[in-house]
């Protein structure tokens, strides 16, 4: 039998749900917001929270997932430089660009996802999905080595608390600190410094 689709008022208050815990997590740290607050702010029962989303830390991977699905509809299927038909030594650097404007764009969800996770969130599917990805990428460009820890330092470079310290706290603007993630991915896979971010070219 073909998979029901979702009743309507389901979708509705899913809907609800994201866009409350998203409104919520602008406004206040992730520890001070509970289910029962965003169910108010949503205008559903809290037991309709919990079956949707299972806890807190469920409701705000599925608000991460759900604001980076165009970028990783591009990493899948999309063209150059994000696309899978990229060369290794370009594309490398764009994802790291694209996952960088990313948490600059969505701080609070990012710093909620990575600050709540239940374990680790070196354990979390997004981390491994693009740790994974990383790893392939900088086997395919200088063999395996130490491309594991290399996917891991260069993620580390775009934490949401570190992109939070640079763009928050001190000050950076936007553009340097793409230009600077630039040159260190660049020191990291040994090609020239100094080459503007994907998205300039």
């Amino acid at each position: 039998m073909p998979e029901r689709a979702p009743r309507k008022d389901a979708v509705r208050n899913r809907t609800a749900a994201l866009a409350a815990a998203d409104t919520l997590l602008a406004q206040r740290s992730p520890e001070d917001i509970t289910m029962a607050d965003i169910a108010a702010a949503a205008g559903v029962g809290k037991g309709t929270l919990f079956r949707a989303f299972g806890d807190r830390s469920g409701l705000i991977r599925a608000l991460y997932e759900a604001r980076l699905e165009p970028v990783r509809a591009a990493v899948e299927d999309g063209p150059p430089p994000l696309g899978p038909a990229t060369p290794p030594l370009q594309r490398v650097p764009a994802l790291l660009d694209a996952l960088l404007c990313f948490k600059l764009d969505n701080r609070h969800l990012a710093l909620a996802l990575e600050g709540t996770a239940a374990d680790s969130p070196y354990r979390t599917d997004q981390y491994e999905r693009w740790h994974a990805l990383l790893r392939d990428l900088l086997e395919r460009i200088a063999g395996p080595g130490d491309s594991d820890f290399a996917a891991h330092a260069l993620l580390a470079a775009t934490r949401a608390d570190l992109v939070e310290h640079l763009a928050g706290e001190k000050r950076v603007p936007r553009e340097e600190l793409r230009h600077r993630l630039a040159d260190y991915t660049a020191s990291v896979l040994g090609s020239p410094a100094g080459s503007k971010p994907a998205a300039d070219r």
